[in-house]
């Protein structure tokens, strides 16, 4: 199956994207979180923490996923993202991470999961509870996301097991996108020796954690066929837990740009993503 991933179609989402955050969607502060937090050497493996106000502790934690074809993207541009999870009580980490040229697959994931680490030993020094991490993604961000919630190596090779993920989130995300046929997975996958194993699709298992799949019904970038197609192959696979969400009128940039407050008029995304991590059994007690 094949994605519609252009560069036109992948430059204006991202053009909507920053046009938006630039009238409405960019806080003032980190609250009480803290910024640029190294969880690597590369200039590029570092981190911003959102704490809610008030702090607290044993708070659920969310690790946020940005996109921008494996090629672009800064977590400065998704603080609207921080800030409204934040809101709703998440702890939550936005990480930078190496991207395409100077990296290929699977780099951009494993950046991912040495971030998930440093979270998992260190986010209750702001107030998170590393038993209850939720993975969040967007677009490619949402493909990272679900490599390290489905493919159980990338958590392995940093000793993590796969139950440190208690659920994902894929916002417009692309899981099924062979053959490559475009310049942007090209540039990112071509290096690939088993392309199979390189598509979220392949790795639908019985045990996932819960899962939620979001899209627009008018995204030309990533088609929503993707998260149709991995929600039946992990309902074939006899996982328990898998939600699809469509929503109607909104586009590739949509899923995301609706998180901010001041954007949700757009969709409910923020309140049916809260709701499905508010259903997610709790972590036993390690």
């Amino acid at each position: 199956m094949t994605i519609l991933f252009s560069r036109r179609a992948v430059g204006a989402a991202l053009s909507s994207m920053a046009l938006a955050g630039c009238a409405v969607l960019r806080p003032g502060a980190l609250n009480e979180g803290a910024r640029d937090v190294a969880y690597g050497r590369h200039p590029r493996q570092t981190m911003d923490i959102y704490v809610p106000a008030g702090g607290g502790s044993g708070r659920p934690v969310v690790f946020f996923i940005y996109g921008g074809s494996w090629a672009n993207g800064a977590k400065e541009s998704y603080a609207f993202v921080g800030d409204a999870l934040a809101s709703r009580g998440f702890v939550t980490v936005i990480a930078d991470y190496r991207l395409v040229p100077e990296v290929r697959f699977p780099i951009f994931i494993e950046d991912g999961a040495a971030a998930l680490r440093f979270v998992h030993d260190n986010v209750a020094r702001y107030g998170g509870d590393p038993r209850r991490i939720h993975l969040m993604g967007h677009s490619a961000g949402a493909y990272n996301a679900m490599m390290l919630t489905l493919d159980r190596s990338y958590l392995a090779r940093v000793g993590l097991s796969p139950g440190v993920i208690r659920s994902a989130v894929g916002l417009s995300g692309p899981y099924d996108f062979l053959p490559l046929d475009i310049d942007v997975t090209k540039a990112a996958f071509g290096n690939a020796r088993n392309l199979e194993r390189t598509q979220p699709i392949h790795f639908a298992r019985k045990d996932a954690p819960p899962i939620l799949l979001a899209t627009g019904t008018d995204d030309t970038t990533v088609l929503p066929r993707n998260s149709e197609q991995l929600a039946a192959a992990l309902r074939r696979a006899g996982a328990r837990s898998v939600t699809l969400k469509t929503y109607a009128g909104l586009g590739h940039a949509g899923t995301a740009a609706s998180l901010a407050r001041a954007m949700s008029w757009r969709a409910p995304v923020l309140d049916d993503v809260v709701e499905f991590w508010q259903e997610v059994p709790p972590a036993l007690p390690e």
